[in-house]
């Protein structure tokens, strides 16, 4: 998924250029259908069971959106990549979606406001994530959530933010922070992993 970030501790990739063939890693695509039904399955426990408004932010190639949408969700994805909005927009085409090109940080939805913010893989590039979770948050309806796939990935110089700093920086925002341990299921990633994966849960 595209991400825009000052941080010299995140990596500068050109998006546009691997959009052609970021849908190629197993968690990206979801072209398998053992690692496809697994996301699914978690995103029908993270999302809310009634249709409702959701805003995926560093979207890439709408992978999530699509699984969203198949759930019955309305959704907003974001990212700074045109050429991955581009897929996301041809990947959803027909369904109750939209996509737009901005800054995940500070995405250009204007004043409409949403029942879920989901950001997979985008907080730990972005400077300030404190500064940012304010920002998302403020994006969320009364009893809305924040549901953030994040981790920490690499043993030489690991890179990433790890549980329990998230949950410290959501703890004055949200009135409950739920966290989930992902990396134990390789279904989700296509292979078995040992590095940090989870998803926090935040409803404010």
């Amino acid at each position: 998924m595209g991400k825009q970030s000052d941080d010299a501790t995140a990596p500068r990739t050109d998006w546009d250029a691997a959009a052609a063939s970021f849908d190629d890693e197993p968690d990206h695509g979801l072209r398998d259908p053992d690692v496809r039904r697994a996301w699914s399955g978690r995103l029908r426990d993270w999302l809310p069971g009634r249709p409702s408004d959701v805003l995926d932010l560093g979207c890439g190639t709408g992978s999530l959106s699509l699984l969203a949408a198949e759930q019955g969700h309305r959704v907003t994805g974001v990212d700074s990549s045109p050429a991955m909005v581009g897929l996301a927009r041809a990947k959803l085409a027909g369904r109750d979606a939209a996509f737009l090109v901005g800054d995940a940080a500070v995405p250009p939805v204007g004043e409409e406001r949403f029942d879920v913010v989901l950001v997979r893989h985008v907080l730990w590039t972005l400077p300030v994530p404190a500064r940012v979770l304010r920002h998302w948050v403020g994006l969320l309806r009364p009893e809305g959530r924040l549901v953030l796939v994040e981790g920490v990935w690499g043993t030489v110089s690991p890179v990433g933010i790890a549980a329990d700093r998230l949950t410290g920086l959501l703890a004055p925002l949200a009135s409950h922070v739920r966290v989930e341990r992902l990396s134990g299921d390789p279904l989700l990633w296509g292979k078995a992993v040992d590095d940090e994966r989870y998803v926090v849960v935040a409803r404010v």
